[in-house]
Order: C-alpha cells, then structure tokens, then sequence
C-alpha cells in the first residue's frame, strides 16, 4: 500500500484507540466546514461526518 494509504490506516486505528478524541476532531471539522460554506452542505457534511464515525466504530454516528 502507498504511503497515504498507511497514513490512513493509522490514523483510522488511532481513532479507534481514542474514539472520545476523534469525536470531537470530526465534530470541530464538520462545523469549520458548515460555517465556511454558509451551511450550503449541511446534508453532506452531516453524511460525511457519518461515515468517518463508523470507520473506526464510533457509538455515536447515528446519535447526531
């Protein structure tokens, strides 16, 4: 696999280490964008948001 890849794969099981962490990480990320785009891509950056929880197995991806 290239680099990005195994960039990528830690950081997937880095987060899965520290779910509480990476919660808060795509949460401060998700808003940065909503503000910035003026909420223009609200349903996707919700969707996006999503899926970075269930990558590494956070409980709370359906909870927002």
């Amino acid at each position: 696999m290239g680099k990005l890849g195994d960039m990528a794969n830690k950081a997937k099981e880095m987060a899965k280490g520290h779910p509480d962490q990476a919660d808060k990480g795509v949460d401060r990320v998700e808003r940065m964008v909503d503000e910035r785009t003026g909420d223009k891509y609200d349903a996707q950056t919700d969707k996006a948001a999503d899926a970075a929880r269930r990558s590494y197995g956070s409980g709370d991806a359906t909870d927002r």
